[in-house]
Parts: C-alpha cells; structure tokens; sequence
C-alpha cells in the first residue's frame, strides 16, 4: 500500500513535518513511494484529509 496526495491539498505543510522518515517532497507535496513505510502519519494529521491509502 501507498499513500496519494489529492488535488485537496491546501500546501499547509502539516504532512512534511510530521512524516518520521522524510518521505513527502516539499514544493507541490507528494508522497515518495520509495520511502514511505505506510505508517499513515501524514494521513493522521492532514487537517482537510487530503491524503489517501492506495
């Protein structure tokens, strides 16, 4: 499984900050698969639930 950022995304940053191994790029934010352990933080923490389990 994989997480997927959605147009939802309002940039806040929450994700970047919260995510424990670096694994969502700044700028236009997305999740980089080869990194992400499916922990699900940043889809925790995502105030307008703009990140998805896929």
């Amino acid at each position: 499984m994989m997480f997927h950022i959605t147009e939802e995304c309002v940039t806040c940053g929450t994700c970047l900050s919260s995510c424990p191994i670096n694994a969502i790029k700044e700028g236009e934010p997305f999740v980089i698969s080869d990194r992400c352990n499916d922990c699900g933080t940043c889809a925790e923490v995502c105030p307008v639930e703009a990140i998805v389990k896929v």
